[in-house]
């Protein structure tokens, strides 16, 4: 009898140090994970990406109908949108036909389709076409004016502050920008240029989206570069430029 209880206690003894064993493992594994887990988010996080931004590129445009459009979620209404651009642009830059009169001959071919069918009912016995009455609805026209207004003033905000001297880097780089935007309407008229920013969107987010983890590395040794040579420049002109009075009361 007491060896069988000493075997039993043995045994209950082993138990125990195994299942200390095996808690310690475990807990060293799940603390191995979370330090795996750990370090991968911060490699996530120091990943470059283009423009700073820190959500999917769909979240980027808003998430909404125009996003999935310029992202080609729903392809029959992109390649529809990009197919109606693509019309208008031949119609009125390679045919040279004017806005007005496309609307006046498609006004006059609806009326006179409208007017025959209407009237062609009362010799077949059928009943008149139904016309809805089109209205153009308050709130979504409210939500555009108030958007763009809103847009607006903040690009005079934006203005405001270039003309007081408050950005030095802002002033250079919408001088620049309005330059390269000169040359661009100098080699061609404005509605070729909408159609060119229409196709770049319908064209270059979706590429950018499905090839990033090659595009960002790339642009991050460009924006490297680039600010390289700015602070080159800037320790060899910009910092020799007499600074405004309120960029000297700001310094003070």
């Amino acid at each position: 009898m007491a060896e069988h209880e000493e075997k039993k206690h043995e045994e209950s003894l082993m138990e125990k140090i195994a299942e200390k064993i095996h808690g310690h493992d475990s807990s060293s594994s799940s603390s191995d994970s979370d330090d795996d887990k750990q370090s991968e988010s911060s490699i996530k996080d120091k990943v470059f990406r283009l423009f700073g931004r820190e959500k999917p590129v769909h979240h980027v445009f808003g998430g909404g109908k125009p996003a999935d459009i310029l992202l080609w979620r729903n392809k029959k209404i992109s390649a529809g949108a990009l197919g109606v651009a693509t019309v208008i642009w031949v119609l009125f830059e390679l045919l040279e036909y004017h806005l007005l009169t496309l609307v006046c001959h498609l006004l006059i071919l609806a009326l006179a389709l409208l007017f025959l069918w209407s009237n062609a009912t009362q010799f077949i016995n059928k009943s008149t076409p139904h016309i809805p009455e089109v209205q153009i609805p308050k709130e979504p026209v409210l939500e555009f004016a108030m958007a763009l207004r809103f847009e607006i003033n903040r690009a005079f905000a934006v203005l405001r502050d270039i003309a007081l001297g408050r950005d030095l880097k802002m002033f250079l780089s919408v001088i620049a920008g309005l330059w390269v935007l000169s040359i661009v309407g100098s080699w061609c008229n404005f509605l070729t240029l909408f159609y060119i920013v229409f196709v770049v969107l319908h064209t270059v987010p979706v590429l950018y989206e499905k090839y990033e983890d090659k595009v960002d590395p790339f642009a991050e040794k460009a924006m490297h570069e680039i600010k390289k040579q700015y602070a080159v420049f800037d320790a060899k002109v910009l910092s020799k430029i007499p600074m405004g009075p309120l960029k000297q009361k700001k310094k003070d």
